[in-house]
């Protein structure tokens, strides 16, 4: 186990010292590739937003480099080998940006919203850009007539970011969709979806940026890669972050999710480390503003659906019609590649229909639309013909479903406390009850998929 530091570097020829202590072990992250351009993504994605007449700031271009910062650190260093509890690793970035001064007084805030999300130990240091790249907005950027884009969302190829854009053009708004591709199904459910927006909103201006943001594996030496990806969200934040300074000030960033699954309560007293992911809690995403306001930002991040169930949300969406259509193709599922595995992704299918998004999502169309109303391929179709075995993926979810229900059932005041376990919600809106009761309703609505379904060991 070491503890790493990541430091990046803007060219060959930034080779700014970094003080490294002896139980650490230093990675360079270069960050240009060719003369003058952004690597790992973040040149591409200025491009893109360029063709759409979208010019980021310099406080917007340091909120991608950031993110790439956490995301190599993320994907390229191993838990189970680079920590002492096989989750919570030690990892220090040294970051340049424009404004290191500014930077540094926002550290406590992004530092705090690192741990949390993630589960590490991050430290945070900022230095300014090398010379060359101290400016990367080009001189009068400013265009003739302004971007047509008068929302912004986050555009995940899942159904809860599907109803947030369906939503926003049924009520006339022109949105910016920004989506991270990585696999191959969540890109194509991407494309799909958007496609489908496009033919059946013909002559609207919104548009998407898509952006891919990958490291090779072995960029940190001798250690091995990291698949739990906990540190995704904040680059997927941070790229709508970044497409938000380009735009009006006073931005507001959309981020569709429901409440279940952005409270993301632990079903069972065992659901620690990788089964608590935080990826849109409601502390998160405060802690995102709070940031946003300390680096001058001008923008917020917004979960406008966080007192909704997924099946409300699909009841609720602004077009029936265009959801129905559609819905199969958006992806939900934690681990589409299973069906690669047994042979079947020829047939189209790409959730496996047991883990904990395809379970809320089969419960969310069947309370919306009745039993029969999903028509998504699932690798298990039928949860009800045979015992499903608890000590496999298969009925393990399941099984902590049942157990979260009943202990619900058996005292509905406890929810009240159960909310707070992935993290506090005191200084976040709304009060507990409020928090309790799209809890309650959430696990009611897994409640009436799973009801007699048979579950044991074996």
């Amino acid at each position: 186990m070491k503890r790493h530091v990541i430091a990046g570097r803007y060219g060959p020829e930034d080779r700014t010292p970094i003080q490294v202590n002896g139980d650490e072990q230093l990675t360079d992250l270069q960050l240009i590739v060719g003369d003058r351009t952004l690597d790992h993504g973040i040149g591409a994605a200025l491009t893109s937003l360029k063709a759409l007449g979208v010019h980021p700031s310099e406080m917007g271009i340091d909120l991608a480099v950031v993110a790439a910062h956490v995301h190599a650190a993320d994907n390229r260093i191993s838990r189970a080998h680079e920590s002492q509890d096989s989750w919570t690793r030690e990892i220090r970035l040294v970051i340049p940006v424009r404004d290191p001064d500014t930077w540094s007084a926002a550290t406590g805030t992004l530092t705090t919203l690192l741990n949390f999300l993630t589960g590490d130990r991050w430290a945070l240091q900022f230095r300014e850009r090398s010379e060359r790249f101290a400016t990367l907005v080009p001189a009068n950027v400013a265009s003739l007539l302004p971007p047509p884009f008068t929302a912004l969302s986050l555009f995940s190829g899942g159904l809860d970011s599907l109803i947030g854009a369906i939503d926003l053009l049924e009520r006339q708004a022109e949105p910016l969709l920004v989506s991270h591709f990585g696999e191959s199904a969540t890109s194509d459910a991407q494309n799909k979806l958007f496609n489908f927006l496009k033919k059946r909103y013909p002559n609207r201006p919104f548009d998407r940026l898509r952006v891919d943001m990958v490291f090779p594996v072995g960029l940190v030496k001798d250690v091995e890669s990291e698949n739990s990806t906990r540190g995704r969200s904040f680059l997927f934040i941070a790229l709508g972050a970044l497409a938000g300074t380009g735009l009006a000030e006073g931005f507001t960033l959309r981020v569709p999710e429901n409440g279940l699954i952005a409270l993301n309560v632990p079903l069972d007293p065992l659901r620690l480390g990788s089964n608590s992911t935080r990826t849109t809690h409601p502390f998160y995403l405060a802690r995102w503003n709070d940031l946003l306001v300390q680096l001058g930002v001008a923008g917020r991040v917004e979960n406008p659906y966080w007192s909704m169930t997924k099946g409300e949300m699909v009841r609720e969406c602004e077009s029936e019609a265009a959801l129905r259509e559609i819905a199969s193709s958006s992806l939900s599922c934690a681990h589409p590649a299973s069906a690669r595995w047994q042979g079947l992704q020829g047939r189209g299918i790409e959730h496996c229909g047991y883990c904990l998004p395809c379970l809320i999502r089969r419960a969310a169309l069947e309370h919306a639309w009745g039993r029969g109303g999903d028509n998504t391929s699932y690798t298990e179709a039928d949860l009800h013909t045979h015992v499903l075995d608890t000590s496999q993926s298969i009925g393990q979810q399941i099984r902590s479903f049942q157990y979260a229900i009943a202990r619900i059932q058996a005292n509905p005041d406890i929810a009240r406390l159960l909310v707070h376990k992935p993290g506090s919600l005191a200084d976040v809106m709304g009060d507990e009850e409020r928090w309790a009761t799209v809890y309650r309703r959430g696990l009611s609505e897994v409640g009436d998929l799973i009801a007699g379904v048979r579950t044991a060991p074996t």
